[in-house]
Parts: structure tokens; C-alpha cells; sequence
């Protein structure tokens, strides 16, 4: 059985991953796909926390942030789509133009 270390540490990992990722690339697409990562990885400290416990509140926080998820995935597609109409591209520089 794996300890539930692992899998703290493995979400402390996919975390640090994401933050990197957002900082360093600068396109819409994977700047979205790295938060998605940092959601998933603080879904899976909750799911060790419900592991080390043995209580289920940590499951009930996973299933809202999932929800929270995915409504950010439909509002963050739909304003890559909008700046990839108007700009042909989805840079974050090209991005800052778009205030107004």
C-alpha cells in the first residue's frame, strides 16, 4: 500500500510544476493548462488528507473544486478563443492590448 506521504509530496511536485509552467511560458494555452494542473494538484491533497484521516469532508471539497474547475475551463477557453479571433495568436503580450 503506498503511504500517504507519497501522495502529498506528489502534489507538492505537480504544484511547483504548474507554477513554473504559468511563469515561464507565455502563451494563453499552456499558462490555462498549468492552473489545471495546480487545481489537480491541490485535489490531490485533499484526497491524502481524506486518505490520512478516514473522513469523508475532504472528498465533499474535491467534488466543489472540480465543479469550480470546470467552469473555469469553459470561461478560460472562451477568452483564449476570443483573443486567438482577434489577434491570430495567444501570446500574453499580445493579450495586454485587449483592455477597454
Amino acid at each position: 500500500m503506498i503511504p500517504g506521504q507519497a501522495f502529498f509530496i506528489l502534489a507538492i511536485i505537480l504544484f511547483v510544476l504548474g507554477i513554473v509552467a504559468f511563469f515561464v511560458k507565455r502563451d494563453l494555452l499552456t499558462q490555462f493548462m498549468a492552473v489545471e494542473v495546480m487545481l489537480n494538484a491541490g485535489n490531490l491533497a485533499f484526497l491524502a488528507l481524506a486518505k490520512a484521516s478516514g473522513k469523508a469532508e475532504a472528498q465533499v471539497i474535491v467534488f466543489f473544486v472540480l465543479t469550480v474547475a470546470a467552469a473555469e475551463a469553459v470561461v478560460g477557453m472562451a477568452i483564449v478563443l476570443h483573443v486567438f479571433r482577434r489577434k491570430k495568436t495567444v501570446r500574453t503580450e499580445d493579450a495586454s492590448e485587449l483592455k477597454g
